[in-house]
Parts: structure tokens; C-alpha cells; sequence
């Protein structure tokens, strides 16, 4: 997608651009400007007008206009996410004939101004690796690279992903598992078993094939509709026979997600299932907690090296009323760090917006109880002991 680019350093653009500038919300009234400035900016990867309208009215962007003069002549965009901590700064663009006025860097610092008002505890972006100007730029600003994407940009330039804590006194994110998007809308909890197989096992590479493996050996068979999805002691029972070690936290006997689930017949073979899978973790040696796992345990857990796969509400996040999982691989005193697999096309989103996500201590205490009934699962997955 495009980057920030064309930003101007020079300290005489500050003072012009203190001059008549006004950098406000985008209105309706804006579009048609907003669209032709991005024809003059952008040579691909462009923003259609109709996305320019929806960006203006989605609660969960914010699009910021530069005015001067009665006219707009740049814009910065900025996507949030419900219940995490990040938001992303999706794109910058300055008219190229105000291009030395330092429109790019107020509209820059106006961003981060209104994320921190929104609460996010971090912004990131994506920039060229051959873009030496607006690299030293963000990194003059604080911004710290964690990451690169080959072959991000249509001509195949590389990417590199900056991020800058809009706290102080905040410790860098660690990053040691591997991000694997799910490829169908009921594989979350394989492709986060995927990942914590690939983090525990540098070297191991997620795949389709993979993925669906696991479904095929932790699944439910049915849910309320559509494909099962997967049982915390089926997972951990197919971890284990690859030679994790694992450990599930449940604070309700089974069997679970049943509510919805309205055919007999269904309900009578998610039962057994579960069942079978239970008497397969006691043969194992698969340690099942009939509780919760509590904020101790699972920092206690990060710290020895062990990832977590979390249920969700996916109504925190997405507004919807299903069961999700996601993968927990790090944590500080403010947030917890996760792998959310599921990736939306209909909201512009691309893995880079779900990989590492920063979610608030109290934000995924909320989202982590499911259902009427306040389920809370987690299966912690390790080299070692994890009870």
C-alpha cells in the first residue's frame, strides 16, 4: 500500500508551514480533492474514491486534511483496531507543489497527536528500503524498524516496518514467532497451533497442508454453522503427539460450545468428540486445569518461552458472535502480544495488520471469556513442562 513519502526536513518548511495551515478531520466535501490528490501522488497502489468515503465515515479510521487557503493539499490516514493498541499509518500524501512547505512532517506529528488520544500505544508504518530521506525522517521522530517484507512494492522494492511507542518508558516488543495467516474462515485455531510450532521450532515453516492437518485432528466437526472449529484439549492433544509439551486451562467442564448448536445429532457428535479427546490427553499425560489461567501463570509461562493459543469473543474485535483463537507470544506491564490469524479483506487489512498486535492488559482480560457462560480456554504450548 502506499507509504509515507515526499516528507520534507528542512527546518525552514516548519516555519512556512506554520503559516495558514490548518490540518483538521477529512469531510465528505473533500473527496473529490483527496481522490485527485492521490491520482498527482501515487503512481499505483492508489486509494479509489470510494474507499475515500468509506475511510471518512469508518469509526475505525481517521483521515486527517491539510488546509490551507480553503484548500486541501494533504492528507494522512490512520486505520485502528478494536481492543488493541496499535494503529496504523496507512498513508500520507502532499500536494507535490507544497511538497517543501513540511506538510508531510506536521501532518506526521498531528497523527500521532490523535492516536494517542484514541488510546493506541503505538503507530507503525511500512516505508521503501530505498526511500534514505523518509527513513531518517521516522527515525529522527523516534521510529525504530522491526521488520522487513521482501517484494513488498510492485516494482519488488523491499519494505521496512517502523514503529514508534507513543508512551514513555516502554519496553521494545519481542518478535520470535513467526506470523501464519488462517486460510479459511474456521482454521484460526490451527494456524495459531502453526505458529507456536514454528516459534518453538526456528526452522519450521507453517504451510496449508499443515494447517488443515491440525484441524483435521482438534476439530469439533460441527459448530452453529458452517465447519467446526477446534477443542482446546484436541489441540493440545495434537500438539502433544508432535512433542510439545502442553497444558489446558478451563474454567468449565465440557462439553463446550454447544450453545447454538441447535440439531441433537450435532450436538451428540461434538459431545463424543470431546469426549474422545479427553480420554486421549489422560493417556498422555496432557495436564487439563478445570480453572482459568491467571495473568501470573501465563506471564510466567511467556518468560520460560512458551506461547499461549487464547480464545477469544470475536465480538471485542470484530463484532461478530463466535469463538476465535488467537496466539499469545509475549507480554510487558501494559499489553499482551498475540498473532490474531484471521485477516479481513473487507476492511483493507493485509497480515501486516494482525501480525504482533499490542492488546492492553485489561482489553484482553474483557475479550478472553466466550459466550453467555464466560468461557475462558487456553492451551500453553513449550519445549519443557507447562504446567
Amino acid at each position: 500500500m502506499p507509504e509515507i513519502e515526499r516528507l520534507d526536513r528542512s527546518p525552514a518548511g516548519a516555519a512556512a508551514c506554520a503559516d495558514g495551515l490548518t490540518i483538521r478531520r477529512a469531510r465528505k466535501d473533500d473527496l473529490p480533492r483527496l481522490a485527485a490528490l492521490e491520482e498527482r501522488v501515487f503512481a499505483g497502489d492508489r486509494l479509489s474514491p470510494r474507499s475515500f468515503r468509506d475511510m471518512v465515515e469508518r469509526r475505525s479510521a481517521s483521515m486527517l486534511a491539510a488546509e490551507r487557503g480553503g484548500v486541501v493539499i494533504g492528507y494522512a490516514l490512520v486505520l485502528y483496531r478494536t481492543g488493541t493498541s496499535i494503529a496504523r499509518l496507512y498513508s500520507v500524501a502532499v500536494d507535490p507543489d507544497a511538497i517543501r512547505g513540511g506538510i508531510g512532517r506536521r501532518l506526521l506529528a498531528a497523527v500521532e497527536d490523535d492516536a494517542r488520544a484514541r488510546g493506541a500505544l503505538f503507530l507503525r508504518l511500512e516505508v521503501r528500503q530505498d526511500n534514505r530521506p523518509a527513513i531518517a525522517l521516522y527515525k529522527g521522530a523516534g521510529y525504530q524498524e522491526f521488520d522487513r517484507l521482501a517484494d513488498y512494492y510492485a516494482d519488488h522494492e523491499t519494505a521496512l516496518r517502523l514503529e514508534k511507542s507513543l508512551i514513555a518508558h516502554h519496553r521494545p516488543v519481542a518478535r520470535d514467532a513467526p506470523y501464519y495467516p488462517q486460510t479459511t474462515e474456521f482454521t484460526c485455531g490451527p494456524a495459531a497451533m502453526a505458529m507456536a510450532m514454528a516459534a518453538l521450532e526456528p526452522g519450521l515453516a507453517p504451510t496449508r497442508a499443515l494447517e488443515l492437518t491440525l484441524w483435521r485432528e482438534a476439530t469439533t466437526i460441527f459448530m452453529t454453522s458452517g465447519h467446526g472449529g477446534c477443542d482446546p484439549v484436541g489441540m493440545a492433544v495434537a500438539l502433544k503427539r508432535r512433542g510439545f509439551s502442553t497444558g489446558v486451562w478451563l474454567n468449565q467442564r465440557p462439553p463446550l460450545f454447544l450453545d447454538g448448536v441447535r440439531t441433537a445429532d450435532k450436538r451428540a457428535v461434538m459431545t463424543i468428540v470431546q469426549e474422545t479427546f479427553r480420554a486421549d490427553a489422560e493417556a498422555l499425560g496432557v495436564p487439563i486445569a478445570e480453572r482459568a489461567l491467571t495473568r501470573d501463570e501465563l506471564v510466567a509461562a511467556l518468560d520460560s518461552g512458551a506461547c499461549a493459543i487464547v480464545l477469544i469473543s470475536a465480538w471485542r474485535m470484530y463484532h461478530e458472535r463466535y469463538p476465535h483463537w488467537i496466539l499469545v507470544y509475549g507480554h510487558d506491564e501494559r499489553t499482551v502480544f498475540a498473532h490474531d490469524p484471521f485477516i479481513d479483506p473487507d476492511r483493507h487489512e493485509a497480515a501486516i495488520a494482525k501480525a504482533h498486535i499490542a492488546i492492553p492488559w485489561p482489553e484482553f482480560d474483557a475479550m478472553s471469556a466466550y459466550g453467555r457462560s464466560r468461557l475462558r480456554a487456553a492451551v500453553l504450548v513449550g519445549k519443557g513442562d507447562t504446567r
